[in-house]
């Protein structure tokens, strides 16, 4: 919900992410969407949580999604070298998603952060190639969608189906019910 804003019922999703549009129609709230164009780059030694927070407030009553793996935050990959160093890094092991809700309406400001965990299985190398020539990982966090084909390196999860998809909606109908949304 990047540069959201409420007003009477009214919700402004500051986001390109057809996927949080969709999350948001899924709990009946229709938006305008209205991307917010933001440096996205961590700032040096920045903690994940706080990356993710600051995302979401730059970009006003937003959603932003980071994922992390040794402390790493793992973007949108900017290549297929750093696509594959990612997933290599992701194979077998668990990871950490954080996704933030800003909300901003008559002035004031509120938020609140997801956490969940994820447990990829081993993927070879043969599958990570053919994952990224889907093109699927291109535009993700992390590298993947769990709600596409990535979906498939995925023994479990421990949290936020919603938040790892890149809105959490617990977190979000928490924040509208506090302004007085109907949801």
């Amino acid at each position: 919900m990047s540069e959201s804003l409420l007003s009477a019922q009214h919700v402004v999703l500051a986001s390109a992410s057809p996927r949080r549009l969709e999350l948001l129609r899924q709990i009946g709230i229709t938006a305008d969407v209205h991307p917010a164009h933001i440096d996205e780059t961590p700032f040096d030694k920045e903690a994940t949580a706080d990356y993710v927070i600051r995302m979401a407030r730059e970009k006003a009553a937003a959603v932003a999604s980071s994922y992390t793996a040794d402390d790493r935050i793992l973007g949108k990959p900017r290549d297929a070298e750093d696509f594959i160093s990612m997933f290599i890094q992701l194979s077998g092991r668990m990871h950490e998603v954080l996704s933030a809700v800003s909300l901003v309406t008559d002035g004031r400001h509120d938020e609140m952060l997801s956490s969940s965990r994820v447990w990829f299985r081993d993927i070879s190398e043969a599958e990570i190639l053919a994952y990224w020539e889907t093109g699927e990982p291109a535009d993700k966090a992390g590298g993947y969608g769990i709600q596409g084909k990535g979906a498939l390196f995925i023994e479990k999860i421990e949290g936020s189906y919603s938040g790892i998809m890149g809105l959490p909606l617990y977190e979000t109908g928490q924040l509208l019910q506090r302004t007085g949304y109907k949801l």
